[in-house]
């Protein structure tokens, strides 16, 4: 084992994981004018971002949008070069595959919560929007600490709003159930009012009434040209190019603090020696990396479980091949299919098919927490049943091109009730260990900006300032679904 101080003195930190939250938090580090050295497991960076080419289609094989409405993501974008690259969707019309059809997805909603029952009219049974207009007059219900969205809703608004729209649109952003989602973690905004208003329509009333003065414009989500994959490479060149070092196929084994007040890292044989670290891999990686000086919150990392699912792209000869208009659809679990959601990629995102006039690409999503023997079939069988399904939704009969299948294994976080306390106590637990940070999608949102957000906030930790992590702590980032398949 070989002892590295090439890259030590004042001002040296260890990010450990290339993912976004890593690469983000390097680059706010090495702009500070620290030397940063970003150790990555794998053979690449990226993480759950992932860019590649299908029939020679430029794609992602991972997360392939980002929340606008947040400054984090697009302003690294831009930082680092992508500006000119950055993309709104070509279409932001999805739809629902339920009660035997593709309905066009319901406005008027906060992650499916209506604001009134005519909202989710076309979507709901007669029976199920008269249940809604039974909250008005429905005693107060308290949610306490924290509440689960799905029994909080179902209790206000009854289950048929919870099965046929907010199951597939939490469903799409954290591959969990919704009966087990905080809502305090998962939909801060609309936990905040409901602590304040006895009815829930109301309460989303009000969030739609705030959205409206403040004006927002511009578009919800962006893309980028070429894929969302991109930023994270264009990310890690851009920490290069001011003097970071990027080190892949260096799993971490060891983090341990020196009497001196330094830290000492252990990545195969290569013994580093840094002034601060930054831990941003996933919680079991983390609970392993921090067990040793942090124990406490290595126990509570442990105890953060994680959905696994996997995208099925296909490519299709444009002639062969008529979609229904939009983005794509999501599929309530109560139809019983097997895909959870369909991206139109083709028509969602512009540049694909100006690219690729002759090619229509689209994607498929199977695989929810808990849900094991889907994802334990063969590659061919997750493409037969996610064609099987395709055609019954939108009567696509061709034979794809090309087909890939990509599997993300323990791949999102979830945010189960009392998640925002498990946040709390893990951050408790490091705060007497000066120089060391977390960052990434289990602690205070998990979509890209929330990433960023949270890595710029182990940045400022590291330097003394607590108010980033605090505000994080107390306000989690909402990840909202893109229309179809994020």
């Amino acid at each position: 084992m070989r002892e590295v101080e090439t890259r030590t003195g004042a001002g040296q930190v260890v990010v450990i994981g290339g993912g976004i939250a890593g690469l983000a938090a390097a680059h706010r580090l090495v702009e500070r004018g620290a030397r940063v050295t970003v150790l990555e497991a794998s053979d690449r960076v990226g993480g759950k971002l992932l860019p590649g080419e299908i029939a020679g289609a430029r794609v992602d094989f991972g997360a392939e949008s980002m929340l606008a409405r947040r400054p984090e993501a697009v302003a690294l974008a831009r930082e680092v070069g992508l500006a000119d690259r950055l993309q709104p969707p070509a279409t932001a019309s999805a739809s629902l595959w339920t009660r035997g059809a593709l309905r066009p997805m319901p406005k008027g909603h906060v992650m499916g919560v209506p604001g009134t029952a005519t909202a989710l009219s076309g979507v709901l049974s007669e029976e199920g929007l008269r249940r809604i207009e039974r909250d008005a007059d429905l005693p107060r219900t308290e949610v306490g600490e924290d509440v689960a969205v799905g029994a909080y809703v179902a209790e206000r608004l009854g289950r048929e709003v919870v099965d046929r729209l907010v199951e597939p649109l939490l469903g799409g952003v954290y591959a969990g159930d919704a009966y087990r989602i905080s809502m305090r973690s998962a939909v801060p905004q609309l936990f905040q009012a409901a602590r304040t208003h006895d009815s829930l329509t109301e309460a989303v009333r009000e969030i739609q009434a705030k959205a409206a003065a403040a004006q927002q414009t511009g578009p919800v989500f962006m893309g980028i040209e070429g894929g969302v994959g991109r930023l994270p490479l264009a990310v890690a060149e851009s920490v290069r190019k001011l003097g970071g070092e990027i080190v892949t196929g260096a799993p971490v084994t060891q983090v341990r603090r020196e009497p001196s007040g330094r830290w000492r890292i252990v990545a195969g044989d290569r013994v580093l020696h840094a002034d601060a670290v930054v831990v941003a891999v996933p919680a079991p990686a983390a609970a392993g990396l921090l067990r040793a000086e942090a124990p406490a919150a290595a126990a509570e990392l442990s105890a953060i479980e994680y959905a696994s699912m996997a995208l099925v792209t296909l490519a299709y000869r444009r002639g062969e091949t008529a979609l229904p208009e939009g983005s794509g659809f999501l599929v309530p679990p109560v139809e019983g299919r097997t895909i959870k959601a369909s991206t139109f990629a083709s028509q969602k995102w512009g540049w694909i098919a100006d690219e690729n006039p002759d090619l229509v690409v689209l994607r498929t999503s199977v695989g929810r927490y808990a849900e094991t023997e889907i994802l334990q079939r063969a590659d061919a069988d997750l493409v037969d049943v996610s064609r099987h399904d395709l055609k019954a939704a939108t009567g696509l009969d061709a034979t794809p091109v090309e087909t890939r299948v990509t599997r993300w294994d323990d791949g999102l976080p979830q945010y189960p009730v009392g998640h925002h306390a498990r946040v709390t106590r893990i951050r408790e637990h490091i705060a007497g260990l000066p120089g060391l940070a977390v960052c990434g999608a289990q602690y205070d949102g998990v979509g890209i900006p929330a990433c960023i957000a949270s890595a710029y906030a182990a940045v400022d930790r590291i330097h003394g300032d607590l108010r980033a992590v605090e505000d994080l702590t107390a306000h989690p980032v909402q990840s909202l679904h893109g229309g179809a398949g994020e």
